[in-house]
Order: C-alpha cells, then sequence, then structure tokens
C-alpha cells in the first residue's frame, strides 16, 4: 500500500469499484465505501484473489465497520443500451451518490473515472492498492454473486451457480441447448451471434 500512503487524501474518502463486466448475464454490480480509520479490517485485497468463504465473512464486516457503504447496479437493458462500459460507470455514479455520508473524493478503480458530484481519482489496479477499492470490489462481487446463486434457483440447467455468467464452455453450451434468457446481454457478442443463428434458421424454416 505504499502507493497510496503517499498521496495527500482528504480525512473522507471512499473507493468505488465494479464487478461483472466479462459475464454474458446479469446487471453490472458497483460498491462505494468509505472506512472508519478507528475500526481496521483485516484481510481486505482485491475480490477476485480471495476465497468465496473470504470475500463473505469480509464483506459483513465492512458493512458493519465502515462509516458509510452503498452497493448499485445497472441492469441488463442498461447494458445492452448504454454498453458495458457506461452501464459500470452508471453503476459507479449510483453507489457513491447513495452513500449516506458525502465524501470529499472518491478513489475509482482503473483508469477512468464516472460521472459522479464529487471530484474524484482513477487509480490502476486500484483493488490492490487503496483498501477502500478493496473493501468495495469485495462487497461488489458478494452482492452480484448473490444475485447470479438466485438465478441459478430459478434457472438450474445454466449453471449460474458455478460460472457466474462468465462465458465458459459449459455456460455457452447451455445457452444452445436452452436458449437465451432475459437475463442475458444481448448486446455481448456469443449472446448476439447465437441469436442471429436462431433467426437465421427460424427464417429457413418459415420461408
Amino acid at each position: 500500500m505504499a502507493y497510496v500512503d503517499s498521496l495527500e487524501l482528504p480525512d473522507l474518502c471512499c473507493g468505488v469499484d465494479e464487478a461483472g463486466r466479462g459475464p454474458l448475464a446479469g446487471p453490472v454490480y458497483a460498491a462505494a465505501v468509505i472506512l472508519d480509520p478507528e475500526q481496521e479490517i483485516a484481510g481486505l485485497a482485491d475480490s477476485k484473489k480471495l476465497s468465496e468463504q473470504k470475500r463473505n465473512y469480509l464483506a459483513a464486516e465492512i458493512k458493519e465497520k465502515s462509516k458509510a457503504w452503498c452497493i448499485a447496479f445497472a441492469t441488463v437493458d442498461e447494458i445492452d443500451q448504454l454498453n458495458i462500459l457506461h452501464a459500470s460507470m452508471l453503476a459507479m455514479a449510483r453507489a457513491v451518490h447513495g452513500l449516506q455520508i458525502q465524501p470529499q473524493l472518491a478513489l475509482i478503480d482503473g483508469n477512468r473515472c464516472p460521472k459522479i458530484l464529487i471530484p474524484a481519482k482513477a487509480i490502476v489496479k486500484g483493488d490492490a492498492l487503496v483498501p477502500a477499492i478493496s473493501a468495495a470490489s469485495i462487497l461488489a462481487k458478494t452482492a452480484r454473486d448473490q444475485v447470479l446463486l438466485e438465478l441459478h434457483q430459478k434457472y438450474p440447467q445454466y449453471g449460474f451457480d458455478a460460472h457466474k455468467g462468465y462465458p465458459t464452455e459449459k455456460h455457452l453450451a447451455a445457452i444452445k441447448a436452452y436458449g437465451v434468457l432475459d437475463e442475458h446481454r444481448r448486446s455481448f457478442k456469443p449472446v448476439r451471434e447465437l441469436l442471429v443463428s436462431v433467426k437465421k434458421t427460424q427464417d429457413f424454416f418459415d420461408f
């Protein structure tokens, strides 16, 4: 954390990160977190480097000990309308604006910032460098994973509990076998190509 320690930061900063840019299904989630320096949370790290059990444990601790936190999302329709980058920025903005305490600065994971009402600074690999961003990545990831587990209960044949919507071989095979769901992102290439293929087949038989 040496890089972050060297920055001159205001007292009230929030970390912001998103989860779910790459999957073919489900919303994209984001979280904003203002940590409390008086309440240490050990083990904060990039959510992708933590086990599911560790993420869930830390998520509960983050919610309990932080000064403020907010989880937000952009829907599948918004992703298809705006594209995934702009939908991710929208989810981040919603998370920041949903905080019960307004921070003086938002530290954003990545190389660009959402349009928000407070100053923001983008930090590449911030989820590994900034504890507040690490905390945000954990909240966003656990929230999205929970939604995909619920989706698995509704459509067990797609295997959302295992791949969480990412384009694995099993997920692509399930889409081909069972079709495209409302929860799938139609603007994403594998889904879009399958829909085109199905339409061509239907047009052939309708001829």
